[in-house]
């Protein structure tokens, strides 16, 4: 078996970047729209919520490690 750490290639982090933004976007939608009472309860919103931004900020900050890396602005 290979013991060679993995590695990431620029394309994949911004992918992963990316459907990060996603994801965001989609948690900020239903909050916005209040369907979030639809499928979660309020702790686990916020919870959910909280990992949604922090996997936002950690992909951005592992993008930002690529010589001309950095992430695109958010759309507003």
């Amino acid at each position: 078996m290979a013991t060679e750490p993995y590695r990431l290639s620029i394309e994949t982090t911004r992918k992963w970047h990316a459907l990060a933004e996603r994801r965001r976007a989609h948690f900020v939608e239903l909050y916005r729209s209040g369907r979030w009472r639809r499928y979660y309860r309020e702790e686990a919103f916020l919870n959910h919520m909280r990992e949604v931004m922090k996997g936002v900020e950690v992909w951005a900050k592992v993008l930002e490690r690529w010589p001309g890396g950095t992430p695109p602005p958010r759309k507003a």
